[in-house]
């Protein structure tokens, strides 16, 4: 699949050049022609790269990159700033609002190759995503944890999310069908996460349908009942009809004998460190883990927090 680059600027005819440039390349192209348009267009494709323009009338570039940085499906993009200042003072600006690099117009078509070229290779490098559902992998949640442990002032909460049942779907449906479930799963738990906006703000995907949010310790049970309630209302359409209108699948073992799943549900469990201190990013995992498996027992989809003192 071809890395996603969205172009922002609002002269059309810039946005026309680097599009040739970039498809050429082989890179897929999208396009904003203003900041408003630029947050919605890349909240909807995700992309793996931004080349923003710092001056556009509504909302600037400045604002829009600290937009997507405080967003948890655009956190993790590469931004570069297109910019015709060339003073210091306008680069320091655009990399502190977040911008990994810059470009001053107008540019040689084969350096703007070869910035968004080394970017990307940094960002795959760094990121280390789940080519399944695009969100950060265990080197990445580790060291968010570790940072937020780091920060004794900060309260967090870990929540670490699952299917229940989804072997059962996976062996019914398949491998793609599967996926597909995992991936809807993934984006319905970063849209709750920007639903309810707090710092720290972070999604990770652990690998399978294990799921990792950082959240304040404040928003953790909010969030919680968010993912719960909205998953409910998708998991049906995961399915066939038939099975639907069933209510369950029917799933042989190894002896040949069928079992009855309901639809699939997700189980939370949360860590909070407003609770009691979290003194390592496995201290977090495993309070997490175990408050989970508290909610597996429970029927549908449930979430349990650990309201321990000690």
């Amino acid at each position: 699949m071809p890395e996603r680059i969205l172009v922002v600027d609002d002269d059309r005819d810039i946005c026309r050049s680097i599009e040739i440039v970039l498809r050429l390349e082989g890179y897929d192209v999208h396009i904003a022609y203003e900041g408003e348009q630029a947050v919605e267009e890349a909240t909807r494709i995700q992309p793996d790269l931004v080349l923003l323009d710092m001056m556009m009338p509504g909302i600037d570039g400045y604002e829009v990159t600290k937009r997507l940085r405080h967003d948890p499906r655009t956190a993790t993009a590469s931004i570069i700033m297109l910019t015709a200042r060339s003073l210091p003072a306008d680069k320091v600006l655009g990399l502190t609002a977040g911008c990994d690099d810059y470009i001053v117009k107008p540019f040689d078509p084969s350096e703007l190759v070869a910035r968004v070229q080394s970017a990307l290779r940094r960002s795959r490098q760094m990121r280390e995503v789940s080519p399944l559902t695009g969100l950060p992998g265990n080197f990445q949640i580790a060291a968010e944890l570790e940072r937020l442990v780091g920060e004794e002032s900060t309260e967090f909460a870990v929540l670490y999310a699952d299917l229940d049942d989804f072997k059962a779907f996976n062996d019914h449906y398949g491998f793609m069908r599967g996926d597909e479930a995992i991936r809807a799963t993934g984006r319905l738990l970063t849209d709750a996460l920007a639903r309810h906006r707090a710092s720290p703000s972070f999604a990770g995907h652990i690998g399978g349908d294990d799921f990792v949010l950082v959240t304040s310790a404040a928003n953790a049970e909010t969030i919680a009942q968010d993912i719960v309630s909205n998953f409910d209302a998708i998991a049906p359409g995961l399915y066939d009809d038939e099975d639907r209108e069933r209510g369950y699948i029917e799933v042989a073992d190894r002896r040949g004998v069928l079992h009855h799943y309901p639809f699939l549900s997700v189980s939370i469990g949360i860590a909070s460190s407003a609770t009691r201190p979290i003194r390592s990013q496995w201290e977090a995992s495993s309070v997490a883990t175990e408050m989970k498996a508290v909610a597996k027992r429970k029927v549908g989809s449930s979430y349990e927090i650990d309201r321990r003192r000690t």
